[in-house]
């Protein structure tokens, strides 16, 4: 296999990081990696966001704040989230701009009540395949990620935390050095997921 496909084979979704910093040309480098994504027209229309510091100390307590709002399961993940985040060197939050959104119907001279789902979901689309490359990218350089999707629980209030205005998309990517690696979740086969017509 090349480099790229052992990048992602090897990515894990690790919880629990070590005290050692993200060098900032580590930091970087996932950031760009991030920004190559394909987005829907080229629009690029998401936003990412480092937290480091007190700034990410905070973000976690806000979780913990927001989590006795949900019942007893989602309260536990919601905690966990906070506990990744306080443990990792640095938070990478993404978030889309709601450009793609606002131009749209300009773009395809439809009406903006039609086409709006179709925006956002391209918008999603977009967003989502930055976070993934900003996973493998990580995964390439021996850093160890993850993405905490529970906070969708509180899209929201995470998106006014980091002055990004409300929008379809968030991702909370906690980054750093494993304490210890795990031979993560087992796939299922092929046979199973794909179908060739």
């Amino acid at each position: 296999m090349n480099e790229t496909l052992i990048s992602i084979r090897n990515r894990r979704s690790i919880r629990i990081f070590t005290d050692e910093p993200v060098n900032d040309g580590d930091l970087k480098a996932i950031l760009h990696a991030a920004n190559q994504a394909p987005s829907a027209h080229n629009q690029q229309s998401w936003r990412f966001v480092v937290l480091k510091g007190n700034k990410k100390s905070d973000l976690a307590e806000l979780i913990n704040k927001k989590a006795d709002d949900f019942p007893r399961p989602a309260t536990a993940l919601l905690r966990m989230a906070a506990r990744s985040i306080n443990s990792a060197p640095i938070v990478i939050a993404v978030a889309n701009s709601g450009e793609l959104i606002s131009r749209g119907s300009d773009l395809f001279k439809v009406d903006k009540n039609k086409g709006y789902d179709f925006f956002r979901i391209m918008e999603i689309q977009s967003s989502a395949a930055a976070v993934e490359n900003l996973l493998i990218a990580a995964t390439s350089l021996g850093l160890a990620t993850v993405w905490l999707g529970v906070l969708v629980l509180i899209k929201n209030d995470v998106l006014r935390f980091i002055g990004e205005k409300e929008g379809e998309f968030m991702a909370v990517v906690p980054v750093g050095h494993a304490v210890k690696s795990n031979a993560g979740p087992l796939k299922r086969p092929l046979d199973v997921v794909a179908k060739f017509l």
